[in-house]
């Protein structure tokens, strides 16, 4: 099926789990799909098994219509995206290191706002919103970030964040 010049498609339980699904599309396409994980399961194993599996998004199916769509649209404009909970979550579960973690090359004043507000599950359009800056701008900023941490996606990059203890389980600010 194709949505707005993207394909779709759904996994049904009953003919291939959603994990294994994701693993043979990926190996097995030409073009291999961006994929998002809508899903009723908020289990932290299913998430690092979604995304291990090459999952680029994996989202609530309780969430609002809009922030679904929206989660799409970010895949498929090749970021990636995790719902906030669960990667607070997974990040709690493991010791945070330092702020020496984090690389030597610093990220500015401005990166580290953008993102602290990636962690929050803001998306570069809200982000923009946020400072009252362009689109390209905050893409520029999301960029540098990603270089700077070495980060190969957003969601690696607030892992690093929270891990560095930039950003702190449950504090928004």
């Amino acid at each position: 099926m194709t949505v707005g010049g993207l394909r779709s498609g759904c996994c049904c339980t009953w003919r291939w789990e959603g994990i294994e699904a994701t693993r043979q599309l990926l190996a097995e396409s030409a073009e291999p799909p961006k994929v998002v994980v809508i899903t009723t399961f908020e289990n932290d194993g299913y998430v690092t098994a979604a995304l291990s599996a090459g999952a680029s998004g994996f989202v609530l199916k309780r969430l609002p219509v809009r922030q679904i769509a929206e989660a799409v649209r970010v895949v498929a404009a090749g970021e990636a995206i995790l719902f906030p909970a669960a990667l607070r979550r997974m990040v709690a579960a493991r010791p945070l290191g330092s702020a020496e973690a984090l690389p030597k090359a610093a990220l500015t004043r401005r990166e580290e706002e953008v993102l602290r507000l990636m962690a929050t599950g803001l998306s570069n359009p809200e982000i923009a919103e946020s400072f009252t800056v362009s689109l390209e701008t905050v893409k520029t900023h999301v960029g540098n970030v990603l270089t700077k941490l070495g980060a190969q996606n957003r969601t690696h990059a607030v892992v690093i964040a929270y891990e560095s203890g930039l950003v702190v389980p449950g504090f928004a600010g």
